[in-house]
């Protein structure tokens, strides 16, 4: 997908890990949270064998050859997938472009015939909280939260 003349979003793999993981790791720590490849962020350490290869999905969004964003999805069920890795660097917000990520995973969300999406994320990051619900996604109590997370939410879509 093109976003604009050098911002375009693309499939991530594990040649992306180092990069990915740099970029959340900055985003995280502006935050005061924190990253373990062992625990909550072992998908990290293999996108390609725990996203492609289980039904979900990976993308990255380029700035020319610089990382900037990432978004993901991650199969629950036949009908549920989890949005997740939603980052973008603090220099490219107040674009559109967290809002072109998640028009981008919606999309695909839909593509792979998902019916509902649902996300966990933290309450201190209030810049995505605000963008989830602006795309629609409503908080739930009936699922738990888990790592750095605290706040569950879920959209229904259309297929």
């Amino acid at each position: 997908m093109t976003v604009g003349e050098t911002l375009y979003i693309r499939r991530a793999d594990n040649n992306d890990r180092q990069r990915i993981w740099d970029l959340i790791f900055t985003i995280l720590s502006s935050y005061g949270l924190n990253m373990d490849a062992e625990t909550i962020d072992h998908d990290l350490t293999d996108i390609e064998a725990n996203y492609w290869r289980q039904k979900g999905a990976f993308y990255v969004l380029m700035d020319g050859e610089e990382l900037i964003g990432t978004v993901a999805l991650h199969y629950v069920s036949k009908t549920v997938c989890e949005l997740g890795r939603m980052y973008l660097a603090s220099d490219y917000r107040g674009r559109g472009l967290g809002r072109k990520l998640l028009h981008h995973a919606l999309q695909q969300a839909e593509a792979r015939g998902f019916s509902e999406v649902v996300l966990k994320t933290a309450s201190v990051l209030k810049e995505a909280l605000s963008l989830y619900r602006r795309a629609g996604f409503v908080q739930v109590a009936d699922q738990e939260p888990g790592g750095n997370c605290d706040v569950v939410m879920s959209r229904k879509i259309s297929c």
